[in-house]
């Protein structure tokens, strides 16, 4: 059984059937990062929409603290790029208050997507699994819904940046993702965004804030496993206290660039 797929009106339905032939190649992610190698965020997102240099696009966002640049910054180009968001029941009510405020704000084609009903019955029964199995809990609630979705894109954008995290200090900007075997496309339009920039653009775009980023939460995943973070310390330490995890497994920890 699919996992649930809630559409806005106006949003792009992801097709079913699947070319066998591979979208791309690490050679491919090579020539891309050396094309735009040089080239500012906008000129590169300009290019890679408009002229279709990476097939069907989809922007994967879990309206965090940063989301709200790369979500102006894709809109500005093309606002009918759709938008997925995984809504994995766990997440703070300010997450989804703040996805409807963008959404509405931006224009955005928000793509709703939710875990498999069946699956969550049998698996997590009692909603308790993120307690003593995060990897498993994540597995049901996002990497399954997401994989299934992103299998009728050719590439999708997300909002990493290396400032975040040290799994994420050396990524590039174009990269295949590795758990499609077709060979996706992940693009990383802000990896080398430092953090002043990312304020010095919600300042000169007025973007509205996340509402729990002034309560200590630099990083904000689902609310079971997202604490508050000192000032100092790693934005995503706050990220899975407790356990040996930094990813939920969207993102693989260990990824290597295609340079």
């Amino acid at each position: 059984m699919k996992p649930e797929l809630k559409l806005v009106p106006g949003a792009v339905h992801t097709p079913d059937i699947l070319d066998l032939k591979p979208r791309f190649t690490e050679h491919d992610a090579v020539r891309l990062n050396n094309l735009f190698r040089g080239s500012s965020t906008q000129e590169m997102l300009e290019s890679v929409i408009r002229d279709q240099l990476a097939g069907n696009l989809a922007i994967v966002s879990s309206f965090g603290a940063e989301s709200a640049v790369l979500l102006h910054l894709v809109a500005s180009v093309d606002p009918t790029v759709p938008v997925l968001f995984l809504d994995t029941g766990k997440h703070f009510p300010e997450t989804l208050a703040y996805r409807d405020e963008l959404a509405a704000l931006l224009g955005l084609n928000l793509v709703v997507l939710t875990p498999d009903a069946e699956e969550l019955a049998k698996r997590d029964e009692t909603g308790l699994r993120w307690s003593y199995d995060p990897d498993g809990c994540c597995e049901i609630r996002k990497v399954r819904p997401l994989g299934k979705a992103l299998a009728g894109y050719d590439a999708s954008f997300t909002g990493r940046k290396a400032f975040q995290a040290k799994t994420r200090a050396n990524l590039p900007r174009f990269e295949i993702d590795t758990s499609d075997a077709q060979g996706r496309l992940k693009i990383n339009p802000l990896i080398d965004w430092d953090a002043g920039q990312i304020e010095g653009y919600f300042i000169q775009h007025d973007l509205p804030r996340h509402p729990l980023i002034a309560q200590g939460y630099p990083s904000i995943g689902c609310s079971p496993c997202t604490s508050q973070v000192a000032p100092g310390e790693d934005p995503r330490s706050g990220r899975w206290k407790g356990w040996d995890k930094t990813e939920c497994g969207i993102h693989k920890p260990g990824e290597e660039p295609f340079l």
